[in-house]
């Protein structure tokens, strides 16, 4: 297995994850097994460790005189108790007013920049207009939003009063949007007019009214000029223009206020595709506690850096990324197609503005391959030192892109976690090698194991992915889930006591960790669990083929393996493909792994956030009707995988 990336001994002593492993664990960072002694050290005394993390990543506010209590349940365990923080003010007084907090990109070329003053100005005006809108600490404050400057600074002036901050992106619909915001009764809604996307505009005033209609609690309805039209409401007094909230909360003067370190920050939402979306409440420092860590330690983020991680507000990674915001660094934000100028958009973003850590989905660096992209030779990506990659697993074959054609000295930190933990339980590090097809490790802090059915830690084996400690950004809960009943379930009715994530993967001989796909989504041909994620590392070698999604079918007493395939145009599904395709999934995964029919379709059903629904298409070819179809980005793409005659034989 090919290493693409090494650091030398400077690097792991200056970074920031090397000094903390000598000041606070009394490690040498340049030990060959450095990682895995500061790992060790981190999940043996989560208390020990969570409290350096504080000190280390520069949290503003009183830790308490506690830092875990209840150690030894999940759920139940309560880091800082005592502690009193405020989180807008973590994430605005970072730097010098004059810094550079936020650059913001369009699609067709537009740019903004807002430097840490403007930023703090601004998200005081939203603080201070939502405390005169009567906006008290707990209550929710929703958003349809793109990912620009002002999404964040209604997020940092409803966390600054103890709101609850919970966002869409706006191509969501109006019962994905209801289904979400109307499960957690806001207040104010904060909605752009419109939004452009792959050159064409969208409008979103037009469904701003019965999405009001359909949330009772909703007080007040702001628009935000941005793309759209004038907009005309009439005499409904719910609707507000920006600079009407503006001028309300003009001069700002609110005072931070400290709140609970487990006061409510934001509400996430699962998928959606199997059911209405679990509302998933996470924590104001517990959240910012671990993403901090991730940002400053793992990711070596600070002062000075440039990050860039492509998202939408709908999607977990936005909340990751303005977290940065907390470690100094300025946020690169773009919204848009990311195929947009041909496919070259977000590399022309990393070289214009120099950025220095770069974050994308594995989906997208597949497309970027298959596309005959060269990066590297068309741009100036000398800046990247960290590219990172999430979504979906990252084959082995978008490593070696990314090391041979966008960066060749740029470490490749694949990353796994989830909305769950608005973090990650594995990603990358600085002191350990990179090697192709393989995420560095572990999370410091994150008591992370594959266990067996039995419930016994495994090492080269595929089993699922737990957590047997307790850890920072565990939720809250779940809305309107008194009893944890639904949060237990999720997470902790496999083996009790154990966070058990639903991802099936493997720990590596030398501690790396690969993510074979989601349990619920693994397939089972005579018996054998085999990971979607294996057979998707084989299609992805094929030029012809240009997506795919694997399921399992349910065929006489048994399982059998469908993989549907779109194709680049031009091309035909004829027999010699389908014997390529079988000969590669043979010769690269296994004779198990081979499906037993190959079907061409010209669309596969995606979330918001881009990821392939593999259960939507598993309900519909087994003829179970799919719950809220309208949570996918392109539901009518389920069509195509209805009554096939294929799967009759």
């Amino acid at each position: 297995m090919r290493i693409l990336w090494t650091p030398d001994d400077e690097q792991k002593t200056t970074c920031r994850m090397g000094q903390f492993a000598k000041d606070h664990a009394g490690i040498d960072p340049t030990a060959p097994d450095a990682f895995a002694q500061l790992h060790a050290w981190s999940v043996a005394d989560p208390a020990r460790f969570w409290r350096a993390a504080w000190d280390a990543c520069g949290m503003k506010g009183d830790p308490g005189d506690e830092t875990l209590i209840n150690g030894d349940k999940m759920p139940g365990a309560q880091f800082f108790p005592n502690g009193r923080m405020n989180a807008a003010e973590n994430m605005i007084e970072r730097g010098t007013h004059k810094d550079e907090a936020l650059v913001f990109w369009t699609e067709d070329g537009r740019q903004e920049s807002w430097s840490r003053a403007e930023l703090k100005e601004k998200a005081g005006r939203y603080a201070a207009a939502f405390k005169a809108l009567g906006i008290k600490p707990g209550d929710r404050i929703a958003a349809i939003m793109p990912n620009m400057p002002q999404t964040i600074a209604a997020f940092l002036g409803a966390a600054w009063i103890g709101a609850v901050f919970s966002s869409a992106s706006p191509d969501f619909g109006v019962g994905g949007v209801t289904d979400r915001f109307g499960q957690i009764e806001p207040k104010i809604l904060i909605a752009c007019d419109g939004y452009r996307y792959g050159g064409k505009i969208f409008d979103v005033s037009s469904k701003l009214s019965a999405i009001a209609d359909n949330i009772p609690s909703l007080e007040h309805v702001v628009v935000v000029p941005y793309e759209g039209g004038s907009v005309d409401f009439g005499n409904d007094e719910r609707f507000m223009t920006l600079d009407r909230l503006m001028k309300i909360g003009e001069g700002g003067g609110v005072p931070y206020r400290a709140f609970a370190f487990n006061h409510p920050l934001y509400i996430l939402f699962s998928s959606g595709t199997t059911g209405k979306p679990k509302c998933i409440v996470h924590s104001s420092g517990g959240a910012l506690l671990q993403q901090f860590k991730e940002h400053q330690l793992h990711c070596d983020n600070g002062a000075g850096s440039r990050v860039f991680f492509f998202s939408t507000c709908g999607w977990m990674m936005w909340n990751w990324l303005v977290a940065g915001l907390g470690c100094g660094s300025t946020l690169l934000l773009y919204d848009g197609s990311p195929f947009a100028m041909d496919g070259r958009v977000l590399f022309r973003i990393a070289d214009r503005e120099r950025a220095d850590y770069f974050g994308i989905s594995a989906k997208w660096i597949d497309a970027v391959h298959k596309s005959g992209q060269h990066p590297a030779q068309e741009n100036n990506l000398s800046a990247i030192r960290m590219i990172g990659s999430t979504g979906s697993p990252l084959s082995p074959e978008g490593f070696a892109f990314i090391a041979d054609e966008i960066s060749p000295t740029a470490q490749i930190a694949s990353m796994s976690g989830g909305t769950d933990i608005v973090s990650c339980f594995v990603l990358g590090n600085p002191l350990q090698c990179v090697y192709e097809g393989e995420i560095q490790g572990p999370g410091l802090g994150m008591a992370v194991e594959v266990w067996d059915e039995n419930g016994k830690s495994v090492i080269g084996q595929k089993g699922e992915l737990v957590c047997v400690k307790p850890f920072s950004s565990q939720p809250i809960g779940f809305w309107n889930d008194p009893d944890n009943a639904r949060y237990k379930a999720a997470y902790f009715e496999e083996f009790p006591g154990v966070w058990c994530h639903g991802d099936w993967a493997e720990i590596t001989a030398h501690g790396g960790v690969i993510i074979h796909g989601r349990s619920d989504a693994t397939l089972n041909p005579g018996g054998v669990r085999i990971g979607t994620a294996e057979i998707y590392n084989q299609i992805e070698q094929i030029p012809a083929i240009l997506d795919s999604v694997c399921v399992g079918q349910d065929w006489q007493d048994d399982v059998r393996v469908i993989l549907f395939v779109v194709l680049r145009e031009g091309t035909i599904l004829d027999d010699v493909l389908i014997k390529e395709i079988k000969g590669k999934i043979r010769k690269g995964a296994s004779p198990r792994h081979v499906p037993a029919k190959i079907i061409a379709v010209c669309d596969i059903p995606r979330t918001k956030s881009g990821k392939i629904t593999e259960l939507a298409v598993r309900d519909v070819i087994h003829g179970r009707e799919v719950n809220n179809a309208h949570a996918l980005a392109n539901p009518q793409a389920l069509e195509l995988f209805k009554n096939l005659p294929q799967l009759q034989s």
